[in-house]
């Protein structure tokens, strides 16, 4: 199936005029300099008992005389702070460099310790959330995302599109539209990774219909996601009972439009030579007929094999070829329960 990325880009044709947009507006959100992060880590290590070694990486990492670097670099740095007092940092600094060792993630607990001040670990949190959602860890990055606000990092952008692309990715339009319309407050000024991709997000989750053969291509390729990543729990179930209800409820409205066109075709087939008299047409016989056991189901089962085929075909139209395997599996199985 196409990476959501590739929809993404499918859907470039619809985006809007952003920057028109955005020009009548007063962003809600700044990006710091490298002073006031500088001014803020320096303010920070006069109220703690820091060890010299510590205090002199620290000094590195923070020159007094620099030119301005970027939001990602700051953020970076601020890790780097972290990780020269805490070795716990340290070590998610290290892990944030490299792919994932194993399918089970380690906890931070250096996250969730006031031993570092706030503003420090908001900045771990980021970082730590960038590496999981770049490893298709969309929920877990989301997880360590909630309740972070722009002014606590000291790259903002980044914490808006990372939080936008978790709830993108989760087809959450209420939560992910907002963000991505926050983030292009100031599009000028943000890298352009993030400015085109948001405008993608945008333009590829506006137009998204619940209970569309889409949003169940995009359920079936995360539920498809969470088992790779050996995610084969509850929330995984209940999006497989999603996926089904959802096709259920397709195939009910494919089957009522059958017998609906064959209704149609069956009165215009009587009407074309009615009777020319209220009288009693010929025929012969008590006018009974034998019976025919014909079953008690209803539902896909019951329409004649060319029907169903060409139902099944209307359906998978559009879906690539191993999701036409994966539903026609899901009725051999229906099939089987209902006998």
């Amino acid at each position: 199936m196409k990476s959501w990325m590739s929809t993404l880009a499918a859907c470039w044709f619809l985006l809007p005029c952003a920057a028109a947009q955005q020009l009548d507006r007063e962003p809600t959100w700044s990006v710091p300099t490298r002073q006031e992060i500088r001014a803020k880590v320096f303010q920070w290590l006069e109220q703690s008992s820091v060890d010299e070694v510590a205090r002199a990486k620290i000094e590195v990492l923070w020159p007094e005389e620099e030119a301005e670097v970027s939001a990602e670099e700051l953020a970076m740095r601020v890790c780097m702070t972290a990780a020269a007092v805490d070795p716990r940092a340290a070590k998610l600094v290290d892990l944030c460099n490299h792919p994932p060792r194993k399918y089970l993630l380690d906890p931070q607990p250096v996250l969730r310790d006031d031993k570092l001040p706030e503003w420090m670990r908001a900045n771990l949190r980021l970082l730590y959330a960038r590496w999981l959602a770049r490893n298709r860890y969309y929920d877990e990055a989301l997880q360590q995302l909630e309740g972070l606000e722009p002014e606590q990092v000291a790259d903002p952008a980044a914490l808006l599109f990372y939080q936008a692309a978790g709830y993108h990715r989760m087809l959450d339009k209420e939560h992910c539209l907002p963000l991505v319309d926050k983030l292009l407050e100031r599009e000028a000024e943000l890298p352009r990774r993030y400015r085109m991709l948001a405008q993608l997000m945008a333009a590829d989750l506006k137009p998204l219909k619940t209970d569309s053969l889409d949003e169940i291509a995009r359920l079936m390729d995360e539920i498809e996601r969470r088992l790779k990543l050996y995610q084969a729990g509850e929330k995984v179930r209940k999006q497989e009972d999603e996926v089904i209800a959802k096709l259920d409820k397709l195939i009910k409205k494919l089957e009522e439009q059958q017998q609906q066109m064959q209704q149609s075709a069956s009165g215009s087939s009587r009407s074309s030579s009615p009777a020319q008299d209220s009288a009693p047409l010929g025929g012969h016989g008590p006018g009974r007929v034998d019976k025919k056991f014909i079953g008690n189901k209803s539902g896909w089962g019951n329409l004649p094999p060319k029907e169903r085929e060409a139902a099944l075909q209307q359906i998978t139209k559009d879906l690539p070829a191993h999701y036409r395997e994966v539903i026609e599996g899901y009725f051999r199985k229906l099939a089987n329960t209902n006998r």
